[in-house]
């Protein structure tokens, strides 16, 4: 780490979007990074290996330092591995293509600088992605997971392979590198944190961005995740040479995820749950947008169907993701099983549109406790203790009979679980834990004896049944994910359980339009000099990689390579 060091650089006359002001100090950074989560945090340390002077802010308080990645389970998308290998999965670059490709479906023109992320990123994951995070400590758990597995199709939607490779430490460990670089960074006064400024406005000056000015918020003693107070104590500005906007989507606004709903995916739901805190504003993606940067593909976004009402909420209408095994049987809000693609964990965003064109907002996954024992798995650090605290006697719990105990704890406690011993005793509780007599006894019976047959014939082809068998034919998934089949009506199976699942927001897949090197573009396609952009904010680089869809694992993996791109640009050229 290191590089040279600059000096003071001579005032400057700056013009505020948005408003005027007078003569400014002299630079204050080389570079000002807004956002301190994990592309936040690798944008600033690569700046300042590169000799820049870096100023990072947050509207938060220091304890959500990491921001969203903090909370996350850990999934990272590589191909290729040493860890795929000795789980007799056989990958290529090729193959990741072929199923990026078709599960991002570009088709716009727009889309040029994102399938050149895309690209660009299908060879980092199959090239030194594995080894730079590895020389910062980076461990992987050894059973890689098999997440979005798509709809079968030789071009279609998903991942033909396993690629989901969990941090050995989940989000936090693979946050704590990039902490540790950045804070070297403070301690050799190359980096300078300061949380509790909001950015309010862009700089500047002669058509370029030279900095920003805001709000100093009030100090906040919360704990991380918390909303925060919005007081302000005063104003700030910043001059410098390079912004670098780091500050994520639009996914803890629920309303603003209504107003940017595509469509496409029906209509949006009255009913939401939130996947992450309120500081998930987008407000940079509208300061960047009035200041001149170009905005794409802002229908483009990714929510989950599995969400779960967390009964010990940190943020408002706070939820939990099931990351669910391929056996449960997931019907819609009148008992109808879903239709294919429409299984656990096959294709998330075909279910969000099938649920949305049912007219309600929640649908069900009926199971029995043998399935949720092995199958039923929590997403986010916090509900993974094993894992995040890289503990081997709790992780080998899960090899044992029974749920992992947060599992066990929102089974017992969770506001959205009822359990009964019969098919009409399940409709009853699901009906009165929803208030309103929607589920139909008849329908879910058939529903249930549809999906038995499927399950238990060897010979079906049912798309539920083939998915469950090709999981079981994978090693990891035998040991870890996927239960022993068996019918939900055999009364050995120890009662039948209901979750009602909601809707759950989390990413958003369009942002600010960048070129290779994350420098900002305006609508146009030229370069909005002095501007930069990382992370969720630019769609993960371009304004969209990911297309339509994710193959998972990918958003972590995008922070890291956008924000690396953007910091090495960005110090290059100032």
């Amino acid at each position: 780490m290191g590089g040279k060091h600059r000096g003071s650089r001579p005032p400057r006359r700056l013009a505020w979007a948005g408003r005027p002001v007078g003569e400014d100090g002299p630079v204050d950074a080389d570079v000002v990074v807004v956002g301190a989560g994990l592309a936040g945090l690798v944008a600033a340390a690569e700046a300042a290996d590169g000799g820049a002077r870096v100023v990072v802010l947050d509207q938060e308080p220091e304890a959500s330092l990491g921001g969203q990645a903090w909370w996350s389970f850990g999934g990272v998308f590589l191909v290729d591995t040493p860890e795929q290998r000795r789980m007799g999965v056989r990958d290529s670059l090729d193959t990741a293509r072929r199923d990026w490709m078709g599960t991002a479906a570009f088709d716009r023109d727009s889309d040029h600088w994102p399938r050149r992320w895309a690209e660009a990123y299908l060879d980092f994951a199959a090239g030194e992605k594995r080894s730079w995070l590895r020389r910062q400590g980076v461990r992987f758990f050894p059973v890689v997971g098999w997440a979005e597995r798509g709809d079968g199709r030789a071009r279609g939607h998903g991942n033909s392979v396993p690629r989901f490779h969990i941090v050995w430490g989940t989000g936090p460990g693979l946050v704590a590198p990039f902490e540790r670089r950045v804070r070297a960074h403070v301690e050799a006064g190359r980096v300078e944190l300061r949380f509790r400024h909001r950015v309010d406005r862009l700089g500047m000056t002669g058509g370029a961005v030279t900095g920003v000015a805001g709000s100093r918020l009030v100090p906040s003693s919360v704990t991380r995740g918390e909303a925060s107070s919005r007081e302000v104590a005063g104003e700030f500005e910043l001059s410098a040479p390079a912004v670098l906007v780091t500050s994520g989507g639009i996914g803890g606004d629920l309303d603003l995820v209504r107003a940017s709903w595509p469509a496409r995916l029906g209509p949006p739901p009255q009913r939401m749950v939130a996947g992450v805190p309120a500081s998930v504003d987008g407000r940079m993606l509208a300061i960047s947008t009035r200041a001149g940067a170009s905005l794409i593909n802002a229908d483009r976004m990714w929510h989950y169907t599995e969400g779960l009402q967390n009964y010990d909420p940190v943020w408002a209408d706070h939820g939990i993701r099931i990351l669910p095994g391929p056996s449960s049987l997931w019907v819609d809000a009148t008992g109808s099983r879903l239709p294919d693609p429409c299984y656990p964990g096959f294709d998330t965003l075909a279910t969000l549109a099938h649920l949305r064109g049912t007219g309600h907002d929640h649908s069900w996954f009926v199971l029995t406790d043998r399935i949720a024992e092995k199958e039923l798995a929590l997403s986010g650090s916090e509900q993974n203790p094993d894992l995040t605290g890289r503990n081997l006697a709790l992780l080998s719990q899960r090899l044992r009979p029974g749920p992992t105990a947060p599992v066990r704890a929102f089974l017992d406690h969770g506001l959205d679980v009822v359990r009964a011993e019969g098919v009409s005793e399940l409709t009853a509780a699901m009906n009165t834990l929803q208030g309103e007599d929607l589920v139909v006894p008849d329908v879910l019976h058939q529903a249930l004896q549809e999906r038995d047959a499927a399950i238990g014939d060897p010979t079906s082809t049912d798309p539920q049944g083939v998915g469950v068998r090709r999981a079981r034919g994978y090693l990891g998934d035998r040991l870890m994910r996927v239960a022993t089949p068996h019918r939900l009506l055999d009364p050995d199976a120890g009662g039948l359980i209901a979750i009602r699942l909601h809707l759950l927001s989390r990413k958003t897949l369009g942002g600010l339009e960048t070129d290779l090197d994350g420098r900002v573009l305006r609508p146009g396609g030229e370069v909005l000099p002095g501007l930069w952009a990382a992370g969720e904010v630019s769609g993960f680089g371009g304004g969209g990689m990911h297309g339509y869809s994710s193959l998972e694992g990918t958003f972590l993996g995008g922070c890291l390579f956008s924000g690396r791109q953007a910091g090495r640009s960005v110090a290059a050229s100032v």
